[in-house]
């Protein structure tokens, strides 16, 4: 009792941690972003922000805007930023992640805002040296002054002009992918993917407890086949209801399925392991770590540093980074994920398979040892020394002698049984 006071509530509270501590600290973190362009606008661009944003971004150069279009479709990059003499142009893509798209528009206007800044100072720099050159010119000669005064008319024209039509650099937002219209934030996606997780570990429970399932074989092809169906509901009610998978609709639903394999196969290998507490074990590593690693609501590079790699490393965010690059971008990208989903796939369905030999060998040996022990008694009591001493010399008492004969039917008995099991 005592211990379960204590341990519950530590557990609960790692639970909430474990959530809302990547959550608190999201920011971007080596985002990967193209620069188009080497002129000096966009050399500016580059050094400013990574002086106001350091280690926020993963700076990629492309010769086009076309070649940053291929970029972010190939999921190289999540945005791009196209600076010239008078506008940003930002290339995004929404259905990368929404987070990121509405980052690089922010950070696009601020380019913006501090190159208009920058040109205003430049522009008040050139009229401040007109009118000191006005003022040194009133104190030379009268031929000087006339020449002077035909550059300063000059210099007041140019300055008169620019301030009736002042410079303002323009932003430019394209969205190279877009989301789906109907999920214009990306919350039905994210919403569609955290009970994967849930749905999976009570797919591999009860595949795994299920007393009509004796047969290893019986229970892999019952947890294939309730992935896959399960897949198809979820992606009915995603995409058929509520529009967020607009595209790929039967590779869609296959990640689905394997993302569910995933999951659900490890679960069932671990507690076919572990017993009971492998369902304890499979919900803290799949949920508490991998749905709060995931990245799903932002996007893996908006993570604290290593927790990234951990999501990516389990279902739950490789599959739903797969999902993502399978729905939207045609699988570009998606080859790691993949991998990820097919490795704890075949290691979750060989335990499945092979568990039952180990727990087999597991429950030998424990019998071997109660067998051990119950022979050591036997043989003990069958020599005689637990029995008591003689009440007297040279004549056997009728407690002894049934003691005695006691020991030796049991004995024989033990031996039997042996000869019985050996002949099996």
């Amino acid at each position: 009792m005592a211990i379960a006071a204590v341990a519950l509530p530590i557990v609960i509270t790692l639970a909430v941690m474990a959530f809302a501590w990547p959550a608190g600290r999201i920011a971007p973190r080596d985002v990967p972003v193209g620069i188009v362009g080497t002129g000096p606008a966009t050399q500016n661009a580059v050094e400013g922000l990574a002086r106001a944003k350091p280690g926020a971004f993963d700076f990629h150069l492309y010769a086009d805007q076309q070649a940053a279009r291929s970029a972010i479709e190939n999921r190289d990059v999540y945005g791009a930023f196209a600076i010239s003499g008078d506008s940003v142009t930002v290339l995004k893509a929404s259905a990368a992640s929404p987070s990121v798209a509405q980052l690089l528009t922010d950070v696009g206007q601020q380019l913006a805002d501090k190159a208009t800044q920058q040109i205003a100072q430049q522009m008040a720099a050139q009229q401040k040296a007109a009118e000191q050159q006005k003022a040194a010119a009133a104190h030379s000669s009268a031929k000087a002054h006339k020449q002077a005064a035909a550059q300063r008319g000059a210099a007041q024209q140019g300055a008169a002009a620019a301030a009736a039509s002042p410079v303002k650099i323009l932003v430019k937002a394209v969205d190279v992918v877009p989301v789906a219209t109907e999920d214009p934030r990306g919350v039905v996606f994210s919403s569609s993917v955290f009970p994967l997780t849930i749905c999976g570990i009570i797919i591999g429970a009860f595949v795994t407890m299920a007393r009509g399932l004796a047969r290893p074989r019986h229970r892999v092809l019952t947890l294939l086949v309730a992935c896959a169906v399960a897949a198809f509901g979820i992606y009915v009610v995603a995409q058929g209801f509520l529009g967020a998978l607009p595209h790929s609709h039967v590779a869609t639903w296959a990640i689905l399925s394997l993302d569910l394999i995933s999951i659900s196969a490890t679960a069932a290998g671990v507690i076919r392991l572990f017993g009971p507490a492998g369902l304890g074990l499979s919900a803290a590593l799949m949920v508490f770590i991998g749905n709060a690693f995931s990245g799903a609501t932002s996007a893996p590079e908006m993570l604290p540093k290593g927790v990234e790699d951990i999501g990516q490393w389990l279902p739950p965010g490789a599959g739903a980074s797969l999902l993502r690059d399978t729905a939207y971008f045609d699988g570009n990208g998606g080859g790691g994920h993949l991998a990820v989903l097919i490795l704890w796939s075949v290691i979750g369905l060989t335990a499945v398979m092979f568990g039952h030999w180990v727990m087999r060998e597991s429950r030998g040996a424990r019998d071997a040892r109660t067998a051990a022990k119950t022979d050591a008694k036997t043989d003990v009591v069958a020599s005689g020394e637990l029995l008591p001493a003689l009440p007297g010399a040279g004549v056997a008492s009728p407690d002894r002698r049934h003691a005695h004969a006691h020991a030796h039917a049991h004995a024989h008995a033990h031996a039997h049984a042996r000869r019985n099991d050996g002949d099996s």
